[in-house]
């Protein structure tokens, strides 16, 4: 399956897409394959949301991983069938089931078997959490937050990786900060740095932004149902960065 194009005007069919086309085809390899993408790319929110819940961080592991294999083999899928226009609706709200539901959490802890077809850092997933702030922070506002800070590593993970293949590793950690407003030179003194003129760095900062702007457009078309739903997915990123109240 190919990766979703930056262009704003394509609508391809990509992860979610091909999971909501394909429907209740669980022997369809490509919703397979897409789901498990999906699941393995966006599994911190859920292990957060979890831990917020006050499980301990061995009951989080453990719930995090039955949960998956719950959905990768198609469990709450249909139950969630209201919530599928966006990957991170149907997520949380399958979770929160899946929680809610005291025999199926009985039996996941005591099963503890299958396998994930896809590695759970949960070293990297617990420091994570442990950076979250603790007063008057709910599960849900923690996840929405988790999930707003995953696609946009993903998408500056893509950036750095592309100016890692053209050569240029070392310019993009000099600026990358310059993205979010944490430069900390003057444009003359970075080009000195750099060998370029204080125009070549303000060029280079310049296109850096555009090519993370289509990056993280494309991770959010990789959750969505609909091209129509996109701009009110990146309107929800920089909210649920934010301080203020999360939508779901």
């Amino acid at each position: 399956m190919k990766d979703p194009p930056a262009g704003r005007n394509a609508f391809p069919t990509t992860h979610w897409t091909l999971v909501i086309a394909a429907g209740g085809n669980r022997s369809s390899l490509d919703r397979a394959d897409a789901l498990e993408r999906l699941c393995g790319g966006y599994w911190h929110p859920v292990y957060a949301f979890i831990r917020r819940r006050c499980y301990s961080p061995e009951q989080a592991q453990d719930l995090t991983q039955q949960f998956f294999l719950r959905i990768l083999d198609g469990a709450f899928f249909e139950r969630a069938n209201s919530e599928k226009g966006r990957f991170r609706s149907f997520l949380l709200g399958a979770v929160q089931n899946f929680l809610s539901d005291a025999t199926d959490r009985e039996k996941s802890q005591k099963r503890g078997g299958g396998v994930l077809p896809f590695s759970l850092d949960f070293a990297t997933g617990e420091s994570n959490y442990g950076r979250e702030p603790r007063h008057m922070e709910t599960p849900e506002r923690i996840f929405q937050r988790k999930w707003a800070r995953t696609l946009l590593d993903r998408a500056m993970e893509s950036l750095s990786g592309e100016f890692s293949d053209d050569g240029k590793l070392d310019v993009f950690n000099r600026i990358k900060g310059y993205l979010t407003g944490d430069g900390d030179l003057k444009y003359a003194e970075l080009g000195a740095e750099l060998n370029l003129t204080e125009s070549g760095v303000k060029s280079a900062i310049r296109r850096m932004r555009q090519r993370f702007r289509d990056l993280l457009r494309a991770e959010v078309i990789s959750t969505v149902a609909d091209l129509s739903e996109v701009d009110d997915e990146l309107r929800f990123l920089l909210r649920a960065i934010g301080t203020q109240d999360m939508e779901s």
